[in-house]
This record gives structure tokens, sequence and C-alpha cells, in this order.
């Protein structure tokens, strides 16, 4: 049965596409084209964690699952989306703001903080978007949440060396979502969220292609 809708969430990916600082920058170019070869290859020089993305256990843990170890049933589940586009640059999203949403996740859900900070994408604001304080990731988690993404570049704080809820959910065998987009355009209630990864054997994370389903 096919969705009655389904809405992309998936970052642009070009050349321009915005990356962790210090993270290679993407280099997207033709390979072959049809004037010169008959067929149309493009090369594409990407790291692991670039445009909308997953970070796998291994990114953080020498020993955490990689990406072609974890179970597929992780990446699609029912969306619980949290509202927090009234917070500021670098402010903290925190127990208060969310407590309501954190007490109907489920296990199994995918859980997404809607900033607003996708609207930022090209511009130096981007990288001071708000961030997941790590009291909230452990509520999810205890929750039985593995599964948590946000619309900005970062859960953790961009610039420091804070990486505490990065260590907290991929430390329990979690999945990270960053670069997320559109998370406005889902005006359907339980939306259904797939965001599967390439195979990439031994990977710390993978590109992927985020979409919400209407069921």
């Amino acid at each position: 049965m096919k969705p009655q809708q389904i809405v992309d969430l998936t970052m642009d990916l070009t050349n321009r596409t915005p990356v962790f600082p210090g993270d290679p920058t993407p280099h997207i170019y033709p390979a072959a084209t049809p004037e010169d070869d008959g067929y149309s290859v493009h090369h594409l020089h990407i790291a692991s964690h670039t445009g909308t993305h997953v970070d796998a256990p291994s990114h953080f843990f020498q020993n955490g699952a990689r990406m072609d170890q974890l179970d597929l049933h992780l990446f699609i589940g029912r969306g619980l989306i949290i509202p927090v586009q009234g917070k500021q640059e670098q402010e903290p999203i925190t127990l208060a703001d969310t407590n309501t949403f954190i007490q109907q996740a489920r296990p199994g859900d995918i859980v997404l903080f809607h900033t607003g900070w996708a609207q930022y994408v090209g511009t130096e604001k981007y990288e001071r978007h708000p961030y997941i304080h790590h009291d909230v990731a452990r509520a999810l988690l205890d929750q039985g949440v593995r599964v948590i993404g946000i619309d900005a570049l970062n859960p953790d704080k961009t610039g420091g060396d804070d990486f505490s809820v990065h260590e907290e959910v991929l430390g329990r065998e979690g999945v990270l979502i960053e670069n997320l987009t559109n998370l406005d355009a889902i005006d359907f209630p339980n939306p259904i969220i797939s965001v599967l990864p390439l195979k990439l054997v031994d990977g710390d994370g993978s590109p992927v292609r985020a979409v919400a389903m209407e069921g």
C-alpha cells in the first residue's frame, strides 16, 4: 500500500552542503558525460557524515556497532516530533521544554527535534543552533527510544568540546540523525519516519534519504 503523503526531510546534497567544522567538504563532479562517453556518471567525494545522515555507535566508540551491523528496524518507525522553534542561538533544549513529549515516547519511536534551524542552512548562523541537553537524551533513552534526530548540524553544541548527547545515545547503541529539514511540512499525525542508510561496511555513519510518510 502506498502512503497518502511523503514529505522529504533531506538536505540537498551539493558541493555547497554544510559540514561539521573540520570535516571534508563535498566534491561532486562528472566522471563521464553523454557527449564524451555516451552515458553519464558522477564522482562523489563525500564524508560519511555529509548532509542529512545518521551516526552509528562506532562514530564515538571503538567497539560500537558499525553501520552495516545495525538492525534496519531502527531506521523506520513512528515519528514523534518535538517542537522547540522558540529556542535561540546556542540555547539548550531542556527537560522543561520537552517533558510532556518525552512522556509520550514509546520504544521504537524516532524522535525528531524541530528547532526551525534548517532555514539558516548556508549561513554562519547554522553553526550556532540550539542543542539538546544530555538529560533530555537520557530521558528518551529511558523511555526505550533509540533514534533521535534534529534539524540542525549537531544535537550537541557545535564549537565546544562537549559531546554528551552523542556519548549518551551512541553509548547505549542508539542512532542519531543530523541535518534534517522540512519538519514543518509534516502536517499529519503519527508519521512513519524512514532514514535508511547506505550499507557501508565498517561505516561510522551514512548519508540517508529521510522521509516522513502518512499511512
